[in-house]
């Protein structure tokens, strides 16, 4: 059986959807999975730094990216609350944006509940501070200026919780001014606007789905309380390209952010940490949401749509099942092509790399074992994954352990139900 293209055709638009919201979310765990490590060597304060030009690198390139497929560029108010739902940075339901357009230049929202808040409220206000107020500050300001320079989002009320229960979680006010600075965008985005995946032209909607149960585009009104279930089926296929891509560009921004601070041994080992930490956590969720066994054939069906592997036009893989035994080859591609090589699936196809691939497969099948192989003709890396029922079970990878600190690891969808 072989997994390798076509990674959406034959699903139903109802799994569509629900595969959707997971890539989101996992976009949205990847720093759960990366910032432990950036903590324990470069402290809070190094954490910050890195996560606020990381976001400012990348949510201006995937907005206008997302802006595009779907159909809704311009520089309102409505055209940013927009780009926000369908933004790794905020996946629906677990940072439950409630948005208000009142016209062309005003807006608000609130957080009926921040995930991101309940994850570091148990650290305490510190952390609640560096990422309510350090981090979002400039973070909220380049995703708005992604749309409209001149756009500026300021908060009405925000954490530290005063009571510690109030709700909504805070809540912002967006604005834009006409006689404002323009906001310029960070140097970071200069440097990973000109990476590979950045200008990568994604395959066309996946022929084989309809377009006719749901919408091609969102060139309607803002609809506030939108579920992946409004899209078509031919337009999910598209959307779920962009928001794994949305993925790649964001772990690639954290990726040169540490690479500014750290020296190329310890920069490998916290991109590897970093892959290894999300590989298991998604893993996981995907095997969940898709209904899948503890076996081969379970895992084959979730690396076909892990966000590590996807989209195919940027990791090209070859996946199969047979006997006993699931190959996988990492085939060259764009995600190899970037000259510093900080990529997931370089970091995958170099030294240390099958602790990525472990993590994903002994999440879901305990006892398989992961052998890398000599790469064939066109491969830049391939493995052999078998189960041996005597085999002990291998113990959780630390890194997923230590992303599974997040509550979205857990965390139910309910309202597309």
């Amino acid at each position: 059986m072989n997994l390798s293209g076509r990674p959406w055709a034959g699903r139903s638009h109802a799994e569509l959807a629900e595969l959707t919201r997971e890539l989101l979310l996992a976009g949205h765990l990847i720093d759960r999975a990366g910032m432990p490590a950036v903590i324990a060597r470069l402290g809070r304060e190094g954490m910050e730094h890195v996560a606020i030009e990381e976001w400012r690198a990348a949510s201006p390139i995937y907005t206008r990216r997302m802006q595009r497929l779907l159909g809704f560029e311009g520089d309102s108010v409505e055209t940013i609350f927009k780009g926000m739902q369908l933004d790794v940075g905020a996946p629906p339901e677990f940072m439950d944006f409630r948005y208000e357009v009142f016209d062309h230049d005003h807006g608000r929202f609130h957080l009926d509940h921040c995930g991101a808040l309940m994850d570091v409220e148990p650290m305490g206000d510190d952390y609640v501070t560096a990422m309510c107020h350090t981090i979002e500050d400039p973070t909220f300001d380049a995703t708005a200026a992604a749309t409209n320079p001149l756009a500026r989002m300021r908060p009405v009320h925000r954490p530290p919780r005063m009571p510690a229960d109030r709700a909504p979680h805070c809540e912002w006010t967006v604005t834009i001014e006409p006689d404002a600075e323009p906001l310029a965008l960070s140097p970071s985005f200069d440097r990973l606007a000109s990476s590979t995946a950045a200008g990568l032209h994604l395959a066309e909607p996946e022929a084989s789905l309809t377009s006719d149960d749901g919408s091609n585009d969102y060139a309607d009104d803002l609809d506030a309380d939108l579920t992946m279930e409004r899209f078509s089926s031919a337009a999910l296929s598209a959307v779920a390209d962009e928001v794994a891509l949305q993925c790649h560009l964001l772990a690639r921004a954290f990726l040169l952010e540490v690479a500014e601070r750290v020296g190329p041994q310890e920069l490998a080992s916290i991109g590897v940490e970093q892959a290894a930490g999300i590989s298991g956590l998604t893993t996981k969720r995907l095997a969940s949401a898709l209904g899948v066994e503890s076996d081969l054939s379970g895992l084959a069906a979730v690396l076909a749509v892990h966000p590590l592997l996807l989209p195919r036009t940027y990791v090209p893989i070859d996946l199969a099942l047979e006997d006993r035994a699931l190959s996988l080859s990492l085939l060259d591609g764009p995600g190899l092509g970037e000259d510093d090589g900080l990529t997931w699936p370089a970091l995958l196809a170099g030294p240390g790399g099958e602790a990525i691939l472990e993590a994903a497969a002994v999440c879901l099948v305990p006892t398989a074992r992961v052998e890398r192989m000599a790469p064939g003709p066109g491969e830049a890396a391939r493995w052999s994954i078998t189960v041996n029922p005597g085999r002990e079970s291998a113990p959780q990878p630390t890194p997923v352990t230590l992303a599974e600190f997040s509550t979205g690891a857990a965390f139910v969808f309910v309202r597309s139900r």
